[in-house]
């Protein structure tokens, strides 16, 4: 049997921390942040977020590594 192929795409979008949490990017942190955004979601949009536990199974399938 073959090895399992990781999704290209996830692979940059998501990293693992070092107790097997899956960390990503937040949301609406790229352009138009002077008009659209209070300043509380832009400060909060530049911590990185953890992928819900619901989602995770998701994720840990798209990663063989993880």
């Amino acid at each position: 049997m073959s090895k399992m192929k990781t999704r290209r795409s996830a692979a940059k979008r998501f990293s693992f921390t070092a107790t097997g949490k899956i960390k990503r990017r937040r949301a609406y942190h790229r352009h138009n942040l002077t008009d659209r955004q209070s300043k509380t979601a832009k400060v909060r949009g530049r911590k990185p977020a953890f992928v819900a536990a619901g989602d995770a199974e998701l994720v840990k399938k798209m990663l063989p590594y993880g």
